[in-house]
Protein backbone atom coordinates (compact mmCIF):
# COMPACT_ATOMS: atom_id res chain seq x y z
CA UNK A 1 0.00 0.00 0.00
CA UNK A 2 1.22 3.59 -0.40
CA UNK A 3 2.28 5.90 1.86
CA UNK A 4 1.75 8.71 -0.39
CA UNK A 5 -1.19 11.08 1.03
CA UNK A 6 -3.46 11.78 -1.99
CA UNK A 7 -6.04 13.98 -0.48
CA UNK A 8 -6.00 16.17 2.89
CA UNK A 9 -8.69 18.01 3.93
CA UNK A 10 -8.12 20.99 6.71
CA UNK A 11 -10.96 22.72 8.58
CA UNK A 12 -13.44 22.82 5.70
CA UNK A 13 -16.62 24.17 6.54
CA UNK A 14 -19.67 24.76 3.99
CA UNK A 15 -22.50 27.38 4.66
CA UNK A 16 -25.62 27.69 2.75
CA UNK A 17 -26.79 31.46 2.35
CA UNK A 18 -25.84 34.10 4.26
CA UNK A 19 -22.12 34.68 5.70
CA UNK A 20 -23.78 35.03 9.00
CA UNK A 21 -26.00 31.88 9.04
CA UNK A 22 -24.64 28.60 10.78
CA UNK A 23 -22.26 26.56 8.76
CA UNK A 24 -24.03 23.38 7.54
CA UNK A 25 -20.42 21.34 7.44
CA UNK A 26 -17.82 22.53 10.12
CA UNK A 27 -14.11 22.02 10.64
CA UNK A 28 -14.21 18.67 8.64
CA UNK A 29 -10.39 17.24 8.62
CA UNK A 30 -9.16 14.40 7.17
CA UNK A 31 -6.67 12.40 4.89
CA UNK A 32 -6.56 10.01 2.53
CA UNK A 33 -3.84 7.69 1.46
CA UNK A 34 -2.99 6.59 -2.54
CA UNK A 35 -4.74 3.65 -3.51
CA UNK A 36 -6.94 3.28 -0.31
CA UNK A 37 -10.42 3.88 0.74
CA UNK A 38 -12.01 6.34 3.41
CA UNK A 39 -15.09 5.53 4.45
CA UNK A 40 -17.90 8.52 5.36
CA UNK A 41 -20.54 7.53 6.88
CA UNK A 42 -23.43 8.95 9.15
CA UNK A 43 -27.29 9.55 8.86
CA UNK A 44 -29.16 11.50 5.81
CA UNK A 45 -28.31 14.87 6.78
CA UNK A 46 -25.50 14.97 8.44
CA UNK A 47 -23.12 16.21 5.94
CA UNK A 48 -21.58 14.03 3.67
CA UNK A 49 -22.44 14.48 0.71
CA UNK A 50 -21.74 17.63 1.32
CA UNK A 51 -18.47 17.47 2.09
CA UNK A 52 -17.78 15.53 -1.14
CA UNK A 53 -19.30 18.37 -3.38
CA UNK A 54 -16.96 20.66 -2.19
CA UNK A 55 -14.12 18.56 -2.22
CA UNK A 56 -14.74 18.14 -5.82
CA UNK A 57 -15.23 22.01 -6.48
CA UNK A 58 -19.18 21.88 -6.56
CA UNK A 59 -19.57 24.04 -3.75
CA UNK A 60 -18.10 26.78 -2.32
CA UNK A 61 -16.16 26.15 1.04
CA UNK A 62 -14.07 27.93 3.93
CA UNK A 63 -10.79 25.86 4.95
CA UNK A 64 -8.15 23.71 2.57
CA UNK A 65 -8.49 21.17 0.57
CA UNK A 66 -4.70 19.63 -0.52
CA UNK A 67 -4.60 17.33 -3.56
CA UNK A 68 -0.87 15.77 -3.79
CA UNK A 69 0.34 18.12 -1.55
CA UNK A 70 -1.33 21.48 -3.49
CA UNK A 71 -4.31 23.51 -2.07
CA UNK A 72 -7.06 23.09 -4.62
CA UNK A 73 -8.09 26.81 -3.45
CA UNK A 74 -4.68 28.04 -5.01
CA UNK A 75 -5.09 26.84 -8.41
CA UNK A 76 -5.52 28.84 -11.83
CA UNK A 77 -9.29 27.81 -13.56
CA UNK A 78 -6.07 25.92 -15.66
CA UNK A 79 -4.65 23.97 -13.75
CA UNK A 80 -7.99 23.04 -11.97
CA UNK A 81 -9.05 21.83 -15.46
CA UNK A 82 -5.88 20.13 -15.65
CA UNK A 83 -6.80 18.31 -12.44
CA UNK A 84 -10.24 17.74 -12.29
CA UNK A 85 -9.78 14.78 -14.71
CA UNK A 86 -8.01 13.02 -11.74
CA UNK A 87 -10.99 13.65 -9.24
CA UNK A 88 -14.35 11.81 -10.41
CA UNK A 89 -18.01 11.17 -8.66
CA UNK A 90 -19.99 8.52 -9.29
CA UNK A 91 -23.64 9.17 -7.81
CA UNK A 92 -26.04 7.23 -6.15
CA UNK A 93 -28.54 7.64 -9.29
CA UNK A 94 -27.00 6.47 -12.47
CA UNK A 95 -30.09 7.75 -14.94
CA UNK A 96 -30.12 10.82 -13.54
CA UNK A 97 -26.77 11.34 -14.67
CA UNK A 98 -26.90 10.09 -18.25
CA UNK A 99 -28.14 11.98 -20.95
CA UNK A 100 -31.15 9.45 -22.22
CA UNK A 101 -30.34 11.50 -25.91
CA UNK A 102 -26.91 10.12 -26.26
CA UNK A 103 -26.38 6.40 -26.25
CA UNK A 104 -23.64 5.22 -24.03
CA UNK A 105 -20.74 4.91 -26.17
CA UNK A 106 -21.45 8.38 -26.62
CA UNK A 107 -21.46 9.37 -23.35
CA UNK A 108 -18.36 7.16 -21.84
CA UNK A 109 -16.27 8.85 -24.87
CA UNK A 110 -17.34 12.52 -23.41
CA UNK A 111 -14.95 13.07 -20.61
CA UNK A 112 -11.73 11.54 -22.70
CA UNK A 113 -12.96 14.37 -25.42
CA UNK A 114 -13.45 17.35 -23.23
CA UNK A 115 -10.15 16.40 -21.09
CA UNK A 116 -8.66 15.97 -25.05
CA UNK A 117 -6.64 12.20 -23.50
CA UNK A 118 -7.78 10.04 -26.63
CA UNK A 119 -7.54 10.69 -30.48
CA UNK A 120 -11.55 10.93 -32.08
CA UNK A 121 -10.12 7.93 -34.18
CA UNK A 122 -9.13 5.92 -31.12
CA UNK A 123 -12.71 6.61 -29.10
CA UNK A 124 -14.11 3.62 -30.08
CA UNK A 125 -11.60 1.19 -28.94
CA UNK A 126 -11.43 2.77 -25.86
CA UNK A 127 -14.89 2.80 -24.57
CA UNK A 128 -15.19 -0.89 -26.11
CA UNK A 129 -12.11 -1.40 -23.53
CA UNK A 130 -13.53 0.57 -20.86
CA UNK A 131 -16.94 -1.03 -21.11
CA UNK A 132 -15.19 -4.59 -21.09
CA UNK A 133 -13.43 -3.37 -18.04
CA UNK A 134 -16.42 -3.32 -16.10
CA UNK A 135 -17.95 -6.42 -17.04
CA UNK A 136 -20.48 -4.94 -19.95
CA UNK A 137 -20.30 -6.08 -23.75
CA UNK A 138 -18.36 -3.60 -26.14
CA UNK A 139 -21.46 -3.73 -28.78
CA UNK A 140 -23.48 -1.89 -25.92
CA UNK A 141 -21.93 0.98 -26.82
CA UNK A 142 -24.71 1.68 -29.24
CA UNK A 143 -27.29 1.00 -26.56
CA UNK A 144 -29.55 4.04 -24.85
CA UNK A 145 -29.44 4.38 -20.82
CA UNK A 146 -33.42 2.94 -20.72
CA UNK A 147 -32.13 0.03 -22.11
CA UNK A 148 -30.12 -0.95 -19.08
CA UNK A 149 -30.81 -2.25 -15.54
CA UNK A 150 -29.99 -0.02 -12.55
CA UNK A 151 -26.96 -2.31 -11.88
CA UNK A 152 -25.73 -1.87 -15.53
CA UNK A 153 -26.48 2.32 -15.57
CA UNK A 154 -24.20 1.62 -12.43
CA UNK A 155 -21.16 0.52 -14.69
CA UNK A 156 -21.47 2.41 -17.61
CA UNK A 157 -21.29 5.50 -14.73
CA UNK A 158 -17.80 3.78 -13.37
CA UNK A 159 -17.07 3.52 -16.78
CA UNK A 160 -17.11 7.01 -17.62
CA UNK A 161 -15.14 7.95 -14.43
CA UNK A 162 -12.45 5.42 -15.50
CA UNK A 163 -12.46 6.95 -18.67
CA UNK A 164 -10.24 10.36 -17.44
CA UNK A 165 -7.60 7.39 -15.33
CA UNK A 166 -8.38 9.22 -12.28
CA UNK A 167 -6.53 8.88 -8.96
CA UNK A 168 -9.63 9.94 -6.67
CA UNK A 169 -13.19 8.72 -7.02
CA UNK A 170 -15.91 10.38 -4.69
CA UNK A 171 -18.23 7.27 -4.75
CA UNK A 172 -21.36 8.93 -3.34
CA UNK A 173 -24.05 5.69 -2.17
CA UNK A 174 -22.77 4.25 -5.60
CA UNK A 175 -25.11 1.20 -4.29
CA UNK A 176 -28.03 2.81 -2.51
CA UNK A 177 -30.69 1.95 -5.49
CA UNK A 178 -29.80 -1.17 -6.25
CA UNK A 179 -31.15 -4.41 -5.15
CA UNK A 180 -28.71 -6.27 -2.46
CA UNK A 181 -26.97 -8.98 -5.46
CA UNK A 182 -26.12 -5.92 -7.65
CA UNK A 183 -25.04 -4.23 -4.40
CA UNK A 184 -22.42 -7.35 -4.21
CA UNK A 185 -21.40 -7.12 -7.91
CA UNK A 186 -20.63 -3.80 -7.99
CA UNK A 187 -18.35 -3.48 -4.67
CA UNK A 188 -16.74 -6.24 -5.63
CA UNK A 189 -16.16 -4.28 -9.04
CA UNK A 190 -14.43 -1.06 -7.71
CA UNK A 191 -12.39 -3.32 -5.30
CA UNK A 192 -11.34 -4.72 -8.12
CA UNK A 193 -10.42 -1.79 -10.37
CA UNK A 194 -8.73 -0.59 -6.80
CA UNK A 195 -6.69 -3.82 -6.81
CA UNK A 196 -5.48 -3.08 -10.62
CA UNK A 197 -5.15 0.12 -10.56
CA UNK A 198 -4.21 1.72 -7.37
CA UNK A 199 -7.41 4.08 -7.12
CA UNK A 200 -8.00 6.05 -4.36
CA UNK A 201 -11.99 6.42 -2.90
CA UNK A 202 -14.25 8.30 -0.64
CA UNK A 203 -17.14 6.09 -0.08
CA UNK A 204 -20.39 7.27 1.05
CA UNK A 205 -22.64 5.63 2.89
CA UNK A 206 -25.41 5.27 5.27
CA UNK A 207 -25.02 1.21 4.93
CA UNK A 208 -22.61 -0.06 7.63
CA UNK A 209 -21.72 -2.99 6.80
CA UNK A 210 -20.51 -2.06 3.11
CA UNK A 211 -19.03 0.98 4.66
CA UNK A 212 -17.08 -1.94 6.76
CA UNK A 213 -16.13 -4.22 3.98
CA UNK A 214 -14.71 -1.60 1.69
CA UNK A 215 -12.73 1.07 3.59
CA UNK A 216 -9.60 1.17 5.04
CA UNK A 217 -10.27 4.49 7.14
CA UNK A 218 -13.43 5.68 8.46
CA UNK A 219 -14.51 9.28 9.14
CA UNK A 220 -18.05 9.41 11.40
CA UNK A 221 -20.27 12.46 10.76
CA UNK A 222 -23.02 13.69 12.72
CA UNK A 223 -24.70 17.09 12.38
CA UNK A 224 -22.28 18.35 9.95
CA UNK A 225 -19.52 17.13 12.20
CA UNK A 226 -16.86 14.10 12.63
CA UNK A 227 -17.34 12.83 15.86
CA UNK A 228 -14.92 9.71 15.13
CA UNK A 229 -12.43 9.26 12.49
CA UNK A 230 -9.57 6.10 12.26
CA UNK A 231 -9.10 2.78 10.77
CA UNK A 232 -12.05 1.40 9.78
CA UNK A 233 -11.78 -2.26 12.54
CA UNK A 234 -11.04 -0.13 15.15
CA UNK A 235 -13.95 2.03 14.82
CA UNK A 236 -16.05 -0.76 14.77
CA UNK A 237 -14.87 -2.89 16.64
CA UNK A 238 -14.02 -0.14 19.56
CA UNK A 239 -16.34 2.69 19.10
CA UNK A 240 -15.16 5.71 21.15
CA UNK A 241 -18.00 8.31 20.35
CA UNK A 242 -21.52 7.66 21.76
CA UNK A 243 -22.98 8.34 18.28
CA UNK A 244 -20.76 5.34 16.61
CA UNK A 245 -21.80 3.05 19.18
CA UNK A 246 -25.55 3.93 18.34
CA UNK A 247 -24.74 4.00 15.02
CA UNK A 248 -23.50 0.34 15.29
CA UNK A 249 -25.92 -0.76 17.65
CA UNK A 250 -28.94 0.10 15.00
CA UNK A 251 -28.01 -2.53 12.75
CA UNK A 252 -27.72 -6.10 12.38
CA UNK A 253 -24.46 -8.06 11.45
CA UNK A 254 -24.45 -6.91 7.94
CA UNK A 255 -22.96 -10.80 7.17
CA UNK A 256 -25.80 -13.02 6.99
CA UNK A 257 -24.27 -16.43 7.96
CA UNK A 258 -23.40 -14.34 11.00
CA UNK A 259 -26.65 -12.91 11.48
CA UNK A 260 -27.92 -16.61 11.13
CA UNK A 261 -25.42 -18.46 13.49
CA UNK A 262 -25.54 -15.54 15.99
CA UNK A 263 -29.85 -16.45 16.07
CA UNK A 264 -29.02 -20.23 15.75
CA UNK A 265 -26.46 -19.49 19.54
CA UNK A 266 -29.75 -18.03 20.65
CA UNK A 267 -32.28 -20.17 20.00
CA UNK A 268 -29.67 -23.12 21.32
CA UNK A 269 -29.17 -21.18 24.89
CA UNK A 270 -33.11 -20.14 24.72
CA UNK A 271 -33.94 -24.09 24.65
CA UNK A 272 -31.43 -25.28 26.86
CA UNK A 273 -32.66 -22.29 29.63
CA UNK A 274 -36.47 -23.97 28.78
CA UNK A 275 -35.02 -27.68 29.48
CA UNK A 276 -32.86 -26.54 32.73
CA UNK A 277 -36.20 -24.73 33.89
CA UNK A 278 -38.39 -28.36 32.60
CA UNK A 279 -36.00 -30.25 35.05
CA UNK A 280 -36.25 -27.86 38.10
Amino acid sequence: MSTEVILEVDNLSVRYGRDTEPATVRNVSFSLRAGETLGLVGESGSGKSTVARAILGLLPYEGIVRYRGRNLGDMSPREMAHTRSDLQMVFQDPFSTLDPRMNIGEQVAEPMIVHKLVPRSDLPDRVGELLEKVGLHRDMAGLYPHEFSGGQRQRIAIARALGVNPLLIVCDEPTGALDVSVQAQILDLLQELQSKHGISYIFIAHNLGVVRSMSHMVAVMNLGEIVEYGPAEEVFSDPKHHYTQALIDAVLEPDPSLRHKASDQSNSEAASLAERKERA
